[in-house]
């Protein structure tokens, strides 16, 4: 049975000198684990790795109930499949800025958000951001960039559904080491 490509997205670690989780550890961490090919990318707690056995839900468990024994500190930790972050790219619904990754943001959700949800934060949306949902994605496009939004404060806050978020460079750069991961 061939091992299946995954990536994890950690959310907490590594913000503000706080929780400070190396990389280099971080992919030891894995490795000691069991997964192999493991790669990361940039600071804030992203993975890729192959994993021979396990879903998504299972490897989640696994790896947050490890990660705090070792670190002792609960990071939430949101793993997702090569498919999954294949249809994240190819769903996005602002290609018009999919060149500037400043301006579009992905954010993994826990799950799906209910209508009512979504459309509670749609009352927040009064600024220049517009957003999308598509399954456990929500899609946030900020033509002043993340850092000025006042909207993307708002998110977890009112969504109210646990999320981390990536910019799109990021997005498109985990695609492709999770693609080349596949690959082998």
């Amino acid at each position: 049975m061939s091992a299946t490509v995954f990536v994890a997205l950690f959310s907490g670690i590594n913000v503000g000198g706080n929780r400070i989780v190396k990389m280099a550890e971080l992919r030891a961490f894995f490795e000691e684990l069991g997964f192999t090919d493991v790669a990361s990318y940039v600071q804030s707690g992203n993975v890729v790795f192959r994993a021979k056995k396990g879903d998504a839900v299972t490897l989640t468990k696994q790896l947050e109930a490890a990660f705090e024994k070792k670190w002792g500190f609960h990071s939430r930790i949101m793993v997702r499949d090569l498919g999954w972050f294949e249809r994240l790219v190819s769903e996005n619904p602002y290609p018009e800025v999919a060149g500037d990754p400043t301006k579009l943001h992905a954010y993994t959700l826990e799950r799906q958000p209910t209508a009512d949800e979504i459309a509670r934060l749609a009352e927040k949306c009064t600024g220049p951001e517009s957003f999308e949902v598509k399954g456990d994605v929500l899609y946030l496009k900020a033509p002043d960039g993340l850092g000025k939004s006042v909207f993307a404060n708002l998110i977890p806050r009112v969504l109210k559904v646990p999320g981390t978020a990536r910019n799109w460079r990021s997005v498109l750069a985990l695609l492709e080491m999770a693609g080349k991961a596949g690959a082998k």
